[in-house]
This record gives structure tokens, C-alpha cells and sequence, in this order.
């Protein structure tokens, strides 16, 4: 028995597929805001992704053809913006730091906020997560944003999993301390 639906093609996909200029155009339309959201995320620099998006869009045209609907054309293209937007980082040489390669050991976890008791406005939390560091930025906004477990992101970023358990349990201190204390750089 399969627990899945088959994804149904896609008629904007099978036009591009057959060539149709216009449909590029239409898919380009359908998408970009989203995908450069997603990587904007991510990179937390508009030229940079800016840049992610067209490459991304780029490198999905010319494989569109290998597209073989296993997901969504969305799914499959969110992917290609994930994986982007992360090389990008990496090219900035993004502060990510391997855990078990450092002599840090086990971190206790801090307590003294109440998650409940502070209220967050949208734009405060946008702020504050544009202040994280990259990494803690990068792991946050994929889990909570992107909807990747730990394991996925761990995958993604080629990082440990240890690593990622980390960097989101700091983000998340980072994140709450910005929106605690209102002082946004």
C-alpha cells in the first residue's frame, strides 16, 4: 500500500518542458517571491539573494527536462535555493563552527526567560533574526521557516547533527535575549 499520493504533473512544468518560452516566464512569476524570501532568509543580503534566485532559477530551467515530479516543482526548486543560498554563506565564509571539533564540551542550557511572557511583534522578531550570526541565522530559519528537522539541516548544511542541535538551541537564546532587550543593532 502506498501512504503517499503521486504528484500530478504540472501543466506550467510540461509546457517549459516542451520549449514554451512564455511558460518560463509564468513559472519565474509563480515562485520568485518565495524563493528569494526563502533565500533572503538565509543570506540575510537582498544582492545575494538576489543572485541566489537567479542562479537557482538558472540551474532549474536547464535541468527542468530531469524534473522527474518526486515532489512538487516548488519542493524541488526550494531545494535548489536551500542548497544555493547555503554555498553562498559558505563563500562568505559563514561563522559555523563544529561542535565536536572544538574543545567546548556540553553546553548547559541557560534558563531565565519565560517564552510565554515576552509578546513579539512581526517586525521585531524580522529585525532581531537579521541580527543572528549566519550559522545560527541560517539553522534557525531552516527549521522554523523551511520546516527541515535537525537531521534534514544536519544533511544540508554538512554539518553534524550535534552541531545543528546546537546552533539552533543558541539561536534561540540569541533570538529571545535581541527580543528581551529590544536593543537591536
Amino acid at each position: 500500500m502506498e501512504l503517499t499520493a503521486p504528484i500530478q504533473q504540472d501543466e506550467l512544468v510540461e509546457r517549459c518542458r516542451q520549449g514554451d518560452r512564455r511558460s518560463y516566464g509564468e513559472l519565474y512569476q509563480k515562485y520568485a517571491k518565495a524563493m528569494y524570501n526563502t533565500s533572503l532568509r538565509i543570506v540575510n543580503h537582498t544582492a545575494d539573494a538576489e543572485d541566489v534566485l537567479q542562479e537557482s532559477f538558472c540551474d532549474a530551467f536547464a535541468a527542468i527536462g530531469s524534473f522527474g515530479y518526486k515532489s512538487t516543482f516548488g519542493a524541488w526548486l526550494k531545494r535548489i535555493v536551500i542548497n544555493k543560498s547555503i554555498n553562498a554563506l559558505r563563500k562568505r565564509k559563514a561563522d559555523i563552527i563544529d561542535i565536536e571539533k572544538t574543545n567546548l564540551g556540553h553546553l548547559t542550557e541557560e534558563t531565565g526567560y519565560d517564552e510565554e511572557e515576552i509578546r513579539f511583534k512581526v517586525e521585531e522578531i524580522r529585525k532581531a533574526v537579521k541580527e543572528l550570526p549566519n550559522g545560527y541565522r541560517t539553522v534557525l530559519s531552516l527549521h522554523l521557516f523551511e520546516g527541515y528537522d535537525q537531521e534534514e539541516i544536519a544533511e544540508i548544511m554538512q554539518i553534524s547533527h550535534a552541531t545543528v542541535r546546537t546552533q539552533y538551541m543558541r539561536a534561540k537564546q540569541k533570538l529571545l535575549l535581541l527580543l528581551k532587550q529590544g536593543g537591536l543593532s
